[in-house]
Parts: structure tokens; sequence; C-alpha cells
């Protein structure tokens, strides 16, 4: 029996947006020889910022004095930015809000990103944005979507989250949200239109 469905999360990347250039190229050529350890010496700088714990731009100075990089740091910031919206997934989450489903962002990101996030409008699209650096808490820990719940008072077994990681939504599932992964990138939004007709959704 389909669940009746009042309220659907949506995750950023993969689900909304997807990268516009080669951030791993760019990033790359910032370095001499191991240019892959770099980037995940990057990406594991980003650990305490995505719950709040300290300041990207902090994790990345430090990063780079390790790697004695040359390049600014908003040089190496820059690909953070290189991101954008799929205009069709864009307009089924207002298609949804229309016809009364709340509809919200869940997503993992630290404080930099979210400001360019907000920026570029994303909190206009939304009734509400969760954004790990916010909370304090990020995906797939279940105590980062019961703070969601907490927040919008929907019961779990109402709500539909969309992520393009399995992990994330097995640890939504471990709550009783309901939980699907779909991946903008390989799917195309024409999938994400019959997953969220699937729940019995006007999309």
């Amino acid at each position: 029996m389909t669940p009746e469905i009042t309220t659907v999360l949506f995750d950023a990347d993969g689900v909304i947006q997807r990268g516009t250039q080669d951030w791993t190229g760019r990033l790359h050529a910032m370095v001499a020889g191991d240019g892959e350890g770099f980037i995940n010496d990057l990406m594991l700088s980003e650990g305490p910022a995505l719950v709040g714990k300290e300041e990207f731009r902090d994790a990345v100075g430090g990063v780079l004095k390790r790697w004695h990089v040359t390049a600014s740091l908003d040089e190496v910031l820059e690909p953070w930015s290189w991101f954008a919206a799929e205009p069709v997934v864009v307009e089924l989450i207002q298609k949804l809000r229309q016809a009364g489903i709340k509809c919200h962002l869940a997503t993992n990101q630290h404080a930099y990103r979210r400001d360019v996030m907000q920026e570029r409008g994303y909190g206009d699209w939304f009734d509400q944005s969760f954004y790990s650096c916010d909370l304090g808490l990020r995906k797939p820990d279940p105590a980062y979507f019961r703070a969601i719940l907490s927040a919008t008072g929907a019961p779990a077994s109402s709500v539909l989250f969309v992520d393009d990681l399995s992990v994330n939504v097995e640890g939504a599932r471990s709550i009783g949200i309901n939980a699907e992964v779909y991946d903008l990138n390989t799917a195309g939004p024409d999938a994400l239109t019959d997953l969220l007709r699937k729940y019995g959704l006007p999309a």
C-alpha cells in the first residue's frame, strides 16, 4: 500500500544540482605529483566544517600549507561553486509545493557552500532548508533526520526522502522515513518524475 506523502526531502548534489566544470582537473593541476592525495586531503578537511565545527576556509588553508600550494585560497575554493541546479527539478519542486506538499532541502554542506547556494536562490525553492552545518549533524546519521522531523512536525511515515547515495537513504529508512535512491546525473529528470508519481505525488 502506497503511503500518503505530505512532505518531501530533497538532497542537493546529484539530485537537484550537478557539477558544471572539471573541478578535479583544476585541483590536480595545483600540485606537482600526488594530485589524488591532495584532493583526498581536501575532502577529508570538509568533515568538521560539514557539521559546523570549523570554517571551511580555515580547513582548506591548513591543507594548502601541508601541500605547499602556491595558488591562492580563493582559487582553491572556487571549484566548490561550480554547480548548477537542474531547472526541470526546480520546477517539479514548485509544482509539489503548489499542490500543498511541503518540500525541504536536506543536504550535507559546510557554511561556505551553503552561502553560495543561498545567494543563488535555493532558499526560495523550499519551505525549509536543513544544512548539516546548521544542524550540527550530517547524513546518514539518523539523528540528522530526527532533527528534521522535529523541526517540521511531520510523522516519518508521511515523509519521502530522495538522495543519490544509498547510505543516506538507509539512514532515513532506519527511522521510518520513506526513502529512495535517485541520481540526476545517470537517470535524468524524467526518472525523478516517475519516482514521485510512484508515491502518488503530483509530478
